[in-house]
């Protein structure tokens, strides 16, 4: 499939994950190693039942995405859970495969539940309901780097008086301000912002328009938050995005994926950790030079 410079709203899932095109997921493992993003790209990952909730979340809240079933009576253990045996996670990759997201008893309230804080609340539903487009894919070849892009929009509204770019996250975490800002900063989301807000701008030609993260908290009562990136987290984002597609362009012209330096390396301890010490025991002496 070959697009370039395009916004997309008629791309299937399994059609877009098939691009050639570097992902913001590939540009964050590329950020973490570029032998890990070569191996990951090279070997699949089977799907995870974590994954399957926030599947099913999102198909309920947009309205679209892959449909659900339930795992059969012989796949589910007598306490409700999925069971772990290998014919378990064969018919489940097997459902994954047919664009199907295979679905627990107890997951499926937990579902309905999350779907439901989401649309209750006032911000989040007026997000998700004003005109726009759901899982829109856009195609882009960066104007830098020649690096080919691709990102799937959630939810874009573009022909409103206020546009904006929505996505919707589950976290087993806290959906407040502190704890998303620590999931942000874990699962690198500035470099996903980056990188949709990058490639939508030169795709489309149109200036970036915002965007925010809706979040919902899988545990009940799947309380609810809305949450912007301030201008430190963009640049942020912005210099890491940039380092990725040069990563990305570097080593496809190389044909070399590099892992971590072959020399040995001088290991510090974290700061957080000195200051510990310091607490504990006392200034830590730092005049002394050691050589390997």
């Amino acid at each position: 499939m070959k697009l370039t410079n395009e916004i997309v709203y008629d791309v299937t899932e399994r059609e877009y994950h098939a691009h050639r095109a570097l992902s913001s997921t590939g540009a964050r493992r590329l950020l973490e190693s570029p032998a890990r993003f070569n191996y990951w790209r090279t070997h699949q990952e089977p799907g995870k039942q974590s994954f399957d909730v926030g599947t099913a979340v999102h198909t309920k809240v947009l309205g679209v995405g892959a449909g659900t079933i339930a795992y059969p009576d012989e796949h589910v253990t007598a306490s409700g859970s999925v069971s772990t045996k290998a014919a378990t996670v064969a018919w489940a990759d097997e459902q994954r495969a047919n664009g199907l997201t295979p679905i627990a008893p107890a997951q499926a309230a937990r579902v309905d539940g999350m779907a439901e804080a989401v649309l209750a609340h006032p911000t989040a539903r007026k997000l998700f309901e004003q005109p726009g487009h759901s899982e829109a894919s856009v195609f882009a070849t960066d104007e830098d780097t020649g690096v080919e892009m691709r990102a799937r929009f959630d939810r874009i509204a573009i022909e409103v008086p206020d546009p904006v770019a929505v996505d919707l996250k589950t976290t087993a975490k806290l959906a407040s301000v502190d704890g998303f800002a620590r999931t942000v900063a874990s699962y690198g989301y500035d470099v996903q912002q980056e990188f949709y807000e990058r490639a939508f701008e030169q795709a489309t030609g149109y200036p970036r328009i915002p965007f925010v993260f809706v979040v919902v908290e899988s545990e009940a009562p799947h309380l609810v938050a809305v949450h912007s990136l301030d201008v430190e987290w963009e640049q942020m984002g912005a210099a890491k995005v940039q380092r990725a597609l040069e990563l990305y362009a570097e080593c496809s012209q190389a044909g070399i994926w590099p892992g971590y330096p072959t020399e040995t390396q001088l290991l510090s301890p974290p700061n957080y950790l000195v200051y510990a010490h310091e607490d504990e025991y006392g200034p830590v002496e730092t005049t002394t030079v050691r050589y390997l």
